[in-house]
């Protein structure tokens, strides 16, 4: 993704500019009101554990609401047609489950102030300092994905040049989180997450409009792509060929397992949110509030991306002018009147600000807690940390500049995001699986476990598939395969490790491994959590269900 088309700029005047003004204004507004609330780090970091479910959930779902979600799914559902419901309905919901019912009481109990300081509670501090500086490096570089996305759509859409977007957009994103902290940052999500939704149905609705609704999209689409392009699972046998270049199994297991996993569990950005929950069960039930409307949001990006296969039949073809990343732009140019164009564009202004804000946030928890309270400056009073977390913050934000230029030598960003992921995420949830499930798995077997998967991923990618040791179709593809190489690397290094080094005594154990409690992280339910309605379980289940019959129209 290096431009957008040419010919995309939008026909915006003084309503669809004071829109946007007034965005802003209510942005930095929530900065400054959450800034009464910021008098200790565990404000500034976790929102002093205080948030409501309802808050987080919604949150927790902004946060991924960034590049990949509004341009880079709808682009693959120009690109791929309906199959790219897979990642929502198999590499979304069953890992975001999994962490609602059975990751966050280990997460939450045990009173962490991140994913790496669980990780020195369970291993050593060896695997604590490897993954807090991966962790760290990882969310500088996804936050400058977002602020590079950002500034290529305002070029394209506005004329901004692309330097004023980044800067601009940075030091909004500098302001109400160094103001505010995390509850800055969260509330502002909720407010991005009912502005995403503002700019996004409008533009599905008229695009089926124009189209002549689902069944006039579905008639041109089979005419001109043929009847698999509106299918989610044809010609993914093993051996068969098919535009996604993967078949079901490494769907399943390399999206739906591995990579869905190892994203949703243990990427901070994302556990921060539940983690700065008020209470145990609200912390539970903010990945599974989140689920619900992750199942839906697909149509949102989906629909635009398929009627945009049909208005430009050529786009993404050699010669077109277009690119698949056009799809979202080019609807918005075609099809909605000032003021609704204001709208379209500050929301996706929200879901760039949104996705960046959520890594910029985790990476000054990690640095500040993780890195440099425990290793460089030890000791030192509260107010000191509360000061440098807003230092470091600053710093994030300069350093995501910085890395939003490697972001552009990558053609395609979600394909980007997919390889950062398989590198950290991947090997991270084979260490967190691994030790929370296996009391024998050494102290030093994290460490290595993390060494080997993130090599073994790097060196499938980088060698044996750009250098063509092995084919594989598509960078898509060539993630799901290095996801499973670094699962499986990184699992067969600590078997082997824990088998010749010592085991953690079990009595610190206790709360830290499936099986255990420690009495003193017990906690009494709130109340009302005992409502019905609020079982987690209930809700987690009910999601698992939903996306499964969501499937069902789009398996025939």
């Amino acid at each position: 993704m290096h431009t957008l088309a040419a010919g995309l700029r939008l026909p915006t005047n003084g309503l669809d500019y004071a829109i946007m003004a007034i965005y802003f204004v209510v942005v930095l507004g929530i900065g400054f009101a959450a800034r009464a609330s910021v008098k200790t780090s565990l404000d500034f970091f976790l929102s002093g554990r205080s948030l409501p479910a309802w808050v987080t959930g919604l949150a927790f779902v902004a946060a991924n609401l960034g590049a990949t979600e509004i341009l880079g799914m709808a682009a693959t559902g120009a690109q791929y047609g309906v199959a790219v419901v897979h990642w929502y309905w198999i590499g979304a919901i069953p890992a975001m489950v999994f962490l609602g019912l059975v990751m966050m009481p280990f997460y939450y109990k045990s009173k962490v102030r991140s994913v790496p300081e669980f990780l020195l509670q369970r291993f050593d501090k060896s695997a604590h300092l490897l993954s807090s500086i991966l962790f760290a490096f990882a969310a500088i570089l996804i936050a400058g994905v977002n602020l590079y996305a950002l500034s290529i759509v305002v070029e394209a859409l506005l004329g901004w040049p692309q330097w004023v977007a980044i800067v601009v957009a940075g030091l909004f994103v500098l302001l109400y989180i160094t103001i505010g902290g995390l509850s800055s940052a969260i509330y502002n999500e909720v407010l991005q997450f009912f502005v995403i939704l503002a700019a996004l149905i409008p533009l599905t609705i008229l695009g089926l409009k124009k189209v002549g609704g689902w069944d006039g999209l579905t008639d041109s689409l089979e005419k001109s792509h043929g009847h698999s392009f509106l299918s989610a699972w044809d010609g993914t046998a093993i051996g068969q060929a098919n535009p996604l270049g993967a078949n079901w199994l490494t769907i399943i297991l390399g999206l739906g397992f591995v990579l869905s996993f190892g994203y949703w569990t243990t990427n901070f950005a994302e556990v921060q949110r539940a983690l700065s929950a008020k209470n145990l069960s609200a912390a539970q039930r903010t990945p599974l509030i989140a689920a619900f409307p992750k199942i839906f949001i697909v149509f949102l990006v989906m629909i635009p991306g398929l009627v945009a296969a049909v208005v430009a039949p050529k786009i993404g073809l050699s010669g077109s002018g277009l690119q698949y990343n056009d799809a979202i732009p080019l609807l918005m140019q075609d099809l909605l009147p000032n003021g609704v164009l204001g709208i379209a564009v500050t929301g996706l202004l929200a879901a760039f600000m949104a996705g960046m804000a959520a890594n910029v946030s985790s990476f000054n928890t990690v640095f500040t807690t993780d890195i440099w309270a425990r290793y460089v400056k030890k000791d030192k009073p509260d107010a000191y940390y509360l000061r440098f977390g807003r230092l470091i913050t600053a710093v994030g934000v300069l350093a995501s500049i910085g890395t939003a230029f490697i972001a552009s030598s990558f053609s395609n960003i979600m394909g980007y995001l997919q390889t950062l992921f398989s590198f950290f995420n991947v090997p991270m949830f084979v260490v967190f699986i691994i030790g929370m499930f296996w009391k024998r798995a050494s102290m030093k077997s994290g460490v290595w476990g993390l060494l080997a998967g993130t090599s073994a991923a790097m060196l499938n990618y980088f060698w044996i598939y750009k250098q063509g040791v092995i084919s594989i179709p598509t960078d898509q593809g060539a993630n799901f395969v290095s996801a499973i190489v670094g699962f499986v690397a990184g699992a067969v290094v600590m078997v082997v490790v824990t088998l010749f080094t010592a085991p953690k005594p079990e009595a610190e154990l206790a709360g830290l491994v499936y099986g255990t409690k420690s009495p003193d992280m017990e906690e009494p339910p709130a109340e009302g959590d005992d409502a019905w309605y609020r079982k987690p379980a209930l809700l987690g289940w009910g999601a698992i269900v939903l996306a499964a019959l969501c499937y069902i129209p789009y398996s025939i």
